[in-house]
């Protein structure tokens, strides 16, 4: 039997860069329990803070994620016209266009099918991004 669950969920605030949430999330799933054979879908309803995955042992990784995105996205680009909330207003809107806000993980046996070396990733590109809202849904038998 199909079941169904949605949970919106807010995440601490955090300093600019890359940060592991996968514990934090699963921790916040119990529902993830129930279901044998399904997917989660992951979804950050903000402009500025993207959702990734990756390598989830060396945080050198998150290290080269931050100073890959600011060199390619910089702050304080004269062209840039959208520049209200400061100099890493844009940037953060276009690191998350790069990335993205929504990630789909299988689930097998009650838990989310990430590879070996796999988490989650919160990717905070202001500098004073605040909490962030997520939402999960989850589905399957």
């Amino acid at each position: 039997m199909m079941k169904i669950f949605q949970q919106a969920l807010q995440i601490r605030g955090r300093s600019r860069g890359y940060h592991l949430i996968t514990r934090e999330l699963v921790q916040a799933l119990p529902q993830l329990n129930e279901i044998s054979v399904g997917m989660c879908q992951i979804f950050i309803q903000h402009t500025s803070a993207s959702l990734t995955i990756n390598e989830n042992a060396d945080p050198t990784v998150r290290a080269d994620f931050e100073m890959f995105f600011d060199k390619t996205v910089p702050e304080n680009d004269p062209e840039y016209l959208h520049d209200d909330e400061g100099p890493d207003d844009m940037p953060a809107h276009l690191k998350t266009a790069l990335l993205d806000t929504s990630l789909l993980i299988p689930i097998s046996n009650g838990q989310l099918a990430l590879g070996t070396w796999q988490g989650i990733y919160l990717c905070e590109h202001r500098n004073h991004g605040g909490s962030r809202n997520i939402v999960v849904t989850i589905w399957g038998n």
